[in-house]
């Protein structure tokens, strides 16, 4: 006889209010006790077995509970990899198999149950197994087969079974760490004395381990700094976060390969799964997802540090701690903001999609509507009930949202609010900054409890349908909002005006095609993106291809962004040291060699740098030319930085400061700044183009008394 969870359930319900109500462990493991002597006399706890045909992850073949699975505890993990519940859980499993072995009788098979059609796809749940460094066997079971013979009935669910395939208990939703530990480690013992346990092994074969290693894996999200031409990207299943400019050029690398969770020097500091980030000058804001904490990097003084969390996932869905004191849950993405009438960006919104909420923390001190001023460094609830739901509301405390994973204020009138892209109710909603009122914008239906209104349809308002959108970017000068549809592989615009919704680029088909048009070329999951160059260029984290995609609105074309790191970059990140070196120059490149310059400690070195292009020839616009500073084996003369720039104009010397520390090192050698220039220059009449390069080295003579003021030296050269 086969038999599901609801056989199960008057049973166990028993035993859990015993549970509650049991003073000390020994109670409560002797109280599990007597419930597994009363299963073992029930033959009827039977469940059935997996279907045949089913795809199978990180084993060497299908599993039974009649052959492989015979003699162990199982813990069947009832996931769908959407699911910010169930991505909670995971800890409590990794827990779960650092303690018990296959050897010593504990196996964990993850029973991947979709909830959204593109989650059926073997290759999405392939991806979402390496990106959640999942190393227990996975069943691809796409019509959920066993969800509904064993009448399971939400995600996460977890369902443990005995030696003989028989139920043993099952824990609902997340939350449970201590009372799986007690059903897991009761079980064992009892099953071991009952000599019903077996040692063997069950064969792995980790999908990871036949991988080419990347530059990016699984990057989360994007943002720009377009007042520096800077790119941060949280490269989040390498655990680190780059900062890029606007050519490729990996500037800093902080964090990775493994995950981690330590502030300090920007070579020391490690997360854990980044996703949401926002840079602005020499700040980087980072919502370190599985460390349920809010980073700041601050790239001049080379450090990183914690605003908000506390290490651990928080259940508080209310706030008003200091950011240091709050516990948080899954922060998914972060923006940059003003609450008030404060000076401008005087806080960072949260996408708190572990509490289903919108949250704010503030850098400076301020106020949100309708409450009393809080002060720097609070980390406060801003909407949401922390119920998962589609549910708008004029008052935001009122309001549900289903995981929010991506956020793009909008402060100007008319719009004046935070867009939230709301992930599992597939919709996009507004947050008014003015009162907090929360409104449908496109997707989803009016059903508030309807989290399966799902789907891929051009439309207005309710009758546009998305499919778990995890991004949104709002372009300012057009006054459009475009989105990262990711189960539909899509990006789409949005007009607010309106409320039309219109496929912008992709298939709807998971690929990694470019061109030759936008609506050619497709995408896997697209996690993230931003808009660059006055809303004509979006950067696009194309999450599941570990790449960044740049759509060029103008000519309608997707490019890869090139990324550069040394001469690696291919290869897979090794431990930071903070900044990069500069690219290599090419063997056609010329090198000056300057005389030495006498100059003091803390005294500013002005390179005025004249270059003269070849005649009739002109800068390439489409290829930007750069100029990059560095100082090899003295980098502290720099702050251990590699300065970089654009080059968009020859018509009169390019000024480039280098400050020196007004506190020397010991050094044996004469320290060097070299300036080195990559020029595209094309016939003016059209036609061939051209790349130039050039270095200068400049020695220094640095006297031993420190001095203010500055020392110029023209550097010039004809191409």
């Amino acid at each position: 006889m086969r038999c599901n969870l609801s056989a199960l359930f008057p049973i166990q319900s028993q035993l859990d209010s015993a549970l509650d109500n049991a003073t000390n462990q020994q109670e409560k493991e002797n109280l599990v006790y007597q419930y597994l002597r009363k299963l073992d006399d029930n033959d009827d706890l039977r469940i059935p077995d997996f279907d045949e045909g089913l795809e199978w992850l990180n084993t060497e073949g299908p599993l039974s509970f009649t052959r492989e699975l015979a003699g162990k505890v199982v813990v069947l993990d009832f996931f769908t990899y959407c699911c910010i519940n169930c991505i909670h859980i995971l800890p409590d499993l990794h827990q779960l198999e650092k303690k018990h072995s296959v050897k010593d009788g504990l196996v964990i098979v993850g029973v991947h149950s979709a909830k959204f059609p593109n989650e059926k796809v073997l290759q999405n749940v392939r991806s979402a197994v390496l990106r959640y460094n999942i190393t227990h066997p996975v069943v691809n079971d796409g019509d959920a087969r066993l969800w509904h013979e064993l009448e399971v009935t939400c995600w996460p669910t977890l369902v443990l079974i005995g030696p003989r395939g028989n139920l043993l208990f099952s824990l609902v939703g997340e939350g449970h760490r201590e009372r799986l530990a007690l059903f897991t480690n009761t079980s064992l013992r009892h099953y071991r004395d009952k000599v019903l346990l077996s040692d063997h092994l069950v064969g792995t074969k980790l999908y990871r381990d036949s991988l080419p290693p990347s530059l990016l894996s699984f990057p989360g999200k994007v943002a720009v700094d377009s007042s520096r031409k800077r790119l941060a990207i949280a490269d989040t299943g390498h655990h680190r976060v780059l900062v890029v400019s606007s050519i490729g050029l990996v500037l800093y690398s902080i964090g990775g390969p493994e995950s981690g969770r330590k502030d300090g020097n920007l070579d020391e500091a490690t997360f854990c799964s980044p996703q949401g980030i926002v840079i602005k000058g020499d700040t980087v804001f980072v919502a370190d997802t599985e460390n349920h904490l809010i980073r700041k990097i601050d790239l001049l003084e080379g450090q990183v540090s914690t605003l908000a969390g506390v290490g651990l996932q928080g259940t508080d869905m209310e706030g008003g701690a200091m950011g240091p004191q709050q516990p948080i849950s899954s922060p998914w993405d972060v923006a940059l903001g003003t609450a008030g009438k404060s000076r401008e960006d005087n806080m960072l919104w949260v996408a708190m999609a572990g509490t289903h909420q919108i949250w704010a923390l503030f850098l400076e001190n301020g106020k949100l509507p309708k409450r009393s001023e809080s002060k720097a460094g609070t980390c406060v609830r801003f909407a949401g009930s922390g119920n998962e739901e589609n549910r708008n509301n004029a008052y935001p405390q009122k309001a549900g949202f289903a995981q929010p994973s991506g956020l793009a204020p909008a402060p100007e009138e008319p719009w004046g609010c935070l867009y939230v892209a709301d992930s599992e109710s597939s919709t996009v909603r507004s947050l008014a900054l003015k009162d907090g009122a929360v409104k449908l914008l496109v997707g989803g239906e009016r059903d508030p409890l309807n989290l399966f209104a799902f789907g891929d349809v051009d439309g207005k308002g309710v009758d546009a349908k998305l499919q778990h959108p995890l991004g949104v970017a709002w372009a300012p000068d057009q006054g459009l909002l475009y989105v990262a549809d990711s189960y539909n592989h899509k990006i789409k615009v949005v007009d607010p005006k309106t409320r039309q919704c219109l496929v912008v680029a992709g298939t709807g088909e998971a690929g990694d095609v470019l061109g030759p048009g936008l609506t050619e070329s497709s995408f896997n999951e697209p996690g993230g993106l931003c808009v660059g160059e006055g809303g004509r260029v979006l950067y696009v984290a194309d999450t599941n291809n570990h790449h960044i995609k740049v759509l060029d609105l103008d000519t309608k074309t997707v490019s890869l962004f090139p990324i550069s790191v040394e001469d690696a970059v291919d290869s897979a990140p090794t431990k930071s040291s903070g900044p990069c070196k500069v690219p290599k120059l090419p063997k056609s490149a010329s090198r000056v060699k300057m005389p030495p310059l006498a100059v003091s400690p803390g005294q500013t070195v002005n390179l005025e740098l004249v270059l003269s292009l070849p005649e009739g020839t002109k800068l390439t616009e489409d290829a930007p030319s750069f100029w990059t500073l560095s100082a090899e084996g003295n980098e502290w003369l720099l702050g251990n930085q590699v300065v970089t720039g654009d080059i968009t104009n020859l018509s009169q010397p390019l000024s480039i400061p280098a400050i020196l520390p007004a506190v020397l090192k010991a050094t044996e050698a004469s320290p060097s700044l070299t300036l080195s220039v990559w020029v595209y220059c094309c016939l003016a009449g059209g036609g061939a183009c051209m790349m130039k390069a050039a270095s200068f080295t400049q020695p220094l003579q640095i006297g031993s008394t420190p001095r203010n003021g500055s020392v110029t030296v023209t550097l010039a050269h004809a191409f």
